[in-house]
C-alpha cells in the first residue's frame, strides 16, 4: 500500500516511509567509505591524504545541490499541501534546471583554481599533485552530483522515496565497480577513484532526469515552465540552513586536517578521514529520516493540519533519542574493528584512529536532534531559523571548538571538538522550538482551567 503525504502517521508508517531515505543515505556512504578502503589499501596513503584534504572543496560546490533540494521540496510540498499540483510540477521543473545550470557554471569556473585552492588548504608534494588529479576529474560530473543530491529530496516529496533508494543503490554499485576495475584492475590510482566516483555521480543524476521527464505514477514529472523569481529566491533561502551546513561542514573539515597537521603531521589526516568515514554512514541514518520527515512536515503545514504536526514532531523526538543512544553505543564498541579495516598496516595510526573514534561518537547523542531541527524549520518555510541553527551548530560553534580546545587538552581537544559543538547545539534547539511553538503549534500546550 502506497503511503501519502496527506495520510495519518503511526509510528509503523512514519519508519517505513522514512525507510527509504536512510537506505539511499546509508547506502551513499557507505559506498563513499568503499570507496575509501579501495584507496587507502591499493592506491597508497599519499592518495588516501589527498582525497580526504580535496573531497570538503567538492562538497562545498556540490552543497548547492542540497540546498535547492531541501528548499525547492519545502515550496513545492507546501503548494502541494495546498492543493495546486500543477503549480507544484512547474516549481520542481524551474528549481531541477536552475540546478543543473548552476552546475555547469560552478565546474568550469573552478576548473582551473583547484591547484591553488590544494595548495591553501595544506597539500604538497604528492599529496598536493593526487589532489589535483582527483578533483579535476570530478569536477567534470559536478552538474549530475548537484542534481543527485537534490533528487533525494524530491522523490521523497514526489512519494517515491523507495525508487530513490534504488536510483542510489545502482550509483552505488556504479562507483564500487568502477573503483575495482580502474584502482585495482587498470592501477590508474588516485585518477582511478576519481573516474569511478564521477561515473556514479553521472548515473545518481541522468537516472531521475530520465524517470521524471517521463509519464510516472508520482506526485511530481517535468513540465512546461516559466521562470518564477520568488520561487527561486524562497528555495534559496529556505534551504541556505543546508547550503551553509555543507559549506560548514567542509570548512571546519580544512581545519581539522590543518590543527591535526600541525599537532601530530599527516597521520592525524589519515586518522580523520577514517573517522569522517564512519561518520557518513552513522550520520546517513538522522539526515535519511529529516529527509523523509520534511516533506510531510511542508504538506501538513500547506494544508494547515497541526493535528497532523504535533503528532510528527512528537514521534520524531521518541524516535531520535532511541536512535541516537543506538548509534552511540555501537560507535564505541565497534571503533577498533573499524579502525583495523582502513588502517592495519599502522598500528600507530590505529590506536590514533581508535581513540579518536570513541572521542568522537559521543557527538551522536546530540546530532540528530540538531539536524531535525535545521530540517524541521526548512520544511516550515523558515529558512532564516534553520540557517541560524545549521550556521551555529556547523560552523560557529565547531570553530570556537576546534580552536580552543586543543590549547588545553592537544590531540583529545580536536577529538572532543564536535561532541562539546554538538552539545551547545542541543541547547540553541531547544530555544528555538519553545520559542517559536506558539507560532506553528508542533507541540500541544494543555490550558489550565
Amino acid at each position: 500500500m502506497n503511503i501519502q503525504l496527506s495520510d495519518k502517521f503511526t509510528y509503523k508508517k512514519l519508519l517505513r516511509f522514512c525507510l527509504g531515505p536512510i537506505f539511499m543515505m546509508i547506502f551513499t556512504s557507505v559506498y563513499s567509505v568503499v570507496d575509501g578502503i579501495f584507496v587507502s589499501n591499493f592506491a597508497g596513503e599519499d592518495p588516501f591524504k589527498a582525497i580526504n584534504l580535496i573531497f570538503p572543496v567538492i562538497m562545498i560546490l556540490g552543497a548547492v545541490g542540497f540546498m535547492f533540494g531541501a528548499g525547492g521540496t519545502a515550496v513545492v510540498s507546501k503548494t502541494l499541501g495546498e492543493g495546486n499540483k500543477k503549480r507544484a510540477n512547474e516549481y520542481f521543473t524551474l528549481v531541477v534546471t536552475v540546478t543543473f545550470a548552476t552546475g555547469i557554471i560552478f565546474a568550469l569556473g573552478f576548473f582551473f583554481l583547484l591547484r591553488p585552492i590544494a595548495a591553501v588548504i595544506g597539500a604538497t608534494g604528492a599529496v598536493l599533485e593526487d589532489a589535483v588529479i582527483y578533483s579535476k576529474i570530478i569536477i567534470i560530473a559536478l552538474p549530475f552530483f548537484m542534481l543527485q543530491n537534490l533528487f533525494q529530496s524530491f522523490f521523497i516529496a514526489a512519494e517515491k522515496p523507495k525508487l530513490g533508494f534504488l536510483f542510489t543503490v545502482a550509483s552505488g554499485i556504479t562507483n564500487i565497480v568502477f573503483d575495482a576495475v580502474f584502482i585495482i584492475g587498470c592501477k590508474l590510482g588516485v585518477a582511478g577513484a576519481a573516474i569511478g566516483t564521477a561515473l556514479s555521480q553521472f548515473v545518481g543524476g541522468v537516472l531521475p532526469l530520465i524517470y521524471f521527464a517521463c509519464k510516472n505514477g508520482s506526485l511530481l514529472r517535468f513540465v512546461k515552465f516559466r521562470m518564477y523569481w520568488r520561487v527561486i529566491g524562497k528555495s534559496c533561502v529556505n534551504g541556505s540552513s543546508e547550503l551553509l551546513g555543507n559549506i560548514a561542514m567542509s570548512l571546519v573539515s580544512v581545519i581539522y586536517n590543518w590543527q591535526l597537521i600541525r599537532t601530530v603531521g599527516d597521520d592525524g589526516v589519515a586518522a580523520f578521514g577514517v573517522i569522517m568515514y564512519v561518520q557518513f554512514v552513522f550520520v546517513a541514518i538522522f539526515i535519511g529520516y529529516c529527509l523523509g520527515v520534511a516533506p510531510i512536515v511542508g504538506y501538513n503545514f500547506g494544508a494547515q493540519n497541526r493535528t497532523e504536526l504535533q503528532n510528527i514532531f512528537k514521534k520524531s523526538m521518541i524516535i531520535l533519542a532511541l536512535t541516537s543512544l543506538a548509534m552511540t553505543a555501537a560507535a564505541e564498541l565497534l571503533a577498533r574493528p573499524i579502525a583495523l579495516v582502513f588502517v592495519s598496516y599502522d598500528e600507530t595510526l590505529m590506536e590514533m584512529t581508535t581513540r579518536g573514534m570513541r572521542l568522537y561518537s559521543v557527538c551522536f547523542l546530540f546530532s540528530g536532534f540538531c539536524m531535525f531541527c535545521s530540517s524541521f524549520f526548512t520544511a516550515l518555510s523558515n529558512g532564516l531559523i534553520s540557517a541560524v541553527v545549521s550556521f551555529g551548530r556547523t560552523l560557529v560553534f565547531q570553530l570556537l571548538c576546534i580552536w580552543l580546545l586543543p590549547i588545553w587538552l592537544g590531540l583529545d581537544g580536536i577529538w572532543i571538538s564536535t561532541p562539546v559543538a554538538e552539545g551547545v547545539s542541543l541547547l540553541l534547539c531547544t530555544v528555538m522550538f519553545v520559542a517559536n511553538n506558539k507560532r506553528y503549534g508542533y507541540v500541544a500546550i494543555k490550558r489550565k482551567r
